[in-house]
């Protein structure tokens, strides 16, 4: 079962997509019908436009022509047109008391006759064809952004332990490496277990600096920052270690860390938070935020109760993302009473992401030697299952071996055998 996992990137409201945050912007919406109304509200409280001040009005083109000509418009207008007036028409009059710079979206009707190109002259930037779901809504205000801006948005991957000792730090740290070495994306490694994490040594790394200075600072992280603080692992792996000391205490308030996450989705595409386990605001801040999330579980009872609460409220709390993943760890493990993997998936009603086996003399060697599994044993199955995690994380899905035929072992071994000569014909004597 290594590797496997529930593919959600055909349902229409899980999408396989990375959809970027806005940043602090105002967005007000004129609608007409009311399932327009509800699916606009709704967005409003997606973790993607939580730094965004959505406000949600009736009336459609007419009611914002009129409240236009006596007060500014926002960074973002969204108008329904539902096809009773022409939308032409009246996004001139919208252009006549609209600010320059303000970002347009039309929810179009099928009865809407206009071309395209006529909508974008008069400067619509994004026309979605309703009826509209809530993650229409999200993935069009937020590409007005992603796109015009033209910056990296990184893809924030976190990976928590449903208990402790689980090993979801080291997931996490060979996914990175795995994702930064075969997927050539530059990825960043934050360390958030300030007193205990364990990245610097799973890295071999003896940083000075690392999360705490970012996150401790008196001026808002900037780049500049960020670069100084990073520790170089490889080539396309950097590390944002914790201090792993006990000379203070790190109680953080929920917001603490937005900062440096927003600051490193600017420059990095891909960021993999490893997430101490405990259950606080910050935690599970960034949990809720991050783009995909892995729960790190154990055959056991504890951990089964501890994984289907988790997913239970973070998917309550991420409606319009796709569900968090949970993957089984050191299974198989010798004398040990264990919960079978189809039972475990039975009571998440899904499939693990990943089974991983345990392997004390492998896991141990690279723990020590701070390497990487696929360091220690390239072609290891827990390497590939690594590697297949890693692309599903990054977006690009399971790396599937092409199929052979029964024969192909035989075909092989026939091959590489050199023909013999055959011997002269022998007269009987």
């Amino acid at each position: 079962m290594s590797g496997q996992y529930e593919d959600d990137s055909d349902d229409p409201q899980h999408p396989d997509e990375h959809i970027a945050p806005v940043p602090r912007v105002s967005v007000q919406a004129f609608c007409e019908t009311e399932q327009t109304y509800d699916a606009i509200t709704a967005a409003g409280q997606d973790r993607r436009l939580a730094k965004a001040h959505l406000t949600v009005k009736e009336g459609g083109l007419a009611a914002a022509v009129e409240a236009y000509g006596s007060m500014p418009t926002p960074n973002v207008i969204v108008i329904e047109s539902d096809g009773t007036r022409d939308i032409l028409e009246g996004l001139d009059d919208l252009a006549g008391v609209c600010d320059p710079g303000t970002r347009v979206v039309v929810i179009g009707n099928p009865s809407d006759e206009a071309p395209y190109r006529e909508l974008v002259r008069r400067g619509v930037n994004d026309y979605v064809i309703g009826p509209i779901e809530t993650i229409d809504v999200v993935r069009s205000i937020c590409s007005l952004f992603s796109a015009s801006e033209a910056i990296i948005t990184g893809r924030v991957i976190a990976v928590v332990g449903a208990k402790g000792g689980v090993g979801a730090s080291t997931i996490a740290h060979n996914v990175a490496w795995t994702i930064a070495r075969d997927l050539a994306l530059d990825s960043v490694v934050i360390d958030l277990d300030l007193a205990f994490g364990t990245a610097s040594l799973d890295y071999n790394q003896d940083p000075v600096q690392g999360i705490a200075n970012a996150v401790l600072t008196q001026e808002r992280p900037d780049t500049a920052l960020m670069e100084r603080l990073l520790a170089k692992c490889t080539e396309r792996l950097s590390l944002l270690a914790a201090p792993a000391s006990l000379d203070r205490v790190y109680d953080f308030g929920a917001e603490a860390f937005d900062a440096v996450f927003d600051t490193l989705r600017m420059t990095t595409p891909c960021i993999v938070l490893d997430v101490p386990h405990q259950w606080s605001g910050w935690t599970r801040r960034a949990l809720i935020n991050a783009d995909d999330i892995v729960i790190v579980a154990e055959p056991d009872l504890a951990n089964l109760r501890n994984t289907r609460n988790m997913l239970s409220v973070l998917k309550a709390a991420r409606p319009n993302d796709r569900p968090p993943l949970y993957c089984l760890n050191q299974v198989g493990m010798h004398k040990r009473a264990e919960i079978e993997v189809k039972a475990f998936a039975k009571t998440m009603e899904s499939q693990p992401v990943a089974v991983i086996p345990f392997d004390s003399k492998l896991f141990s060697t690279a723990a020590n030697n701070g390497q990487m599994i696929a360091e220690v044993s390239k072609s290891h199955r827990t390497a590939e299952t690594f590697q297949n995690l890693a692309n599903r994380l990054a977006g690009r899905g399971e790396v599937k071996k092409p199929r052979q035929s029964l024969l192909a072992p035989l075909l092989k071994k026939l091959k590489g055998k050199p023909k013999r000569e055959s011997a002269p014909h022998r007269k009987a004597s």
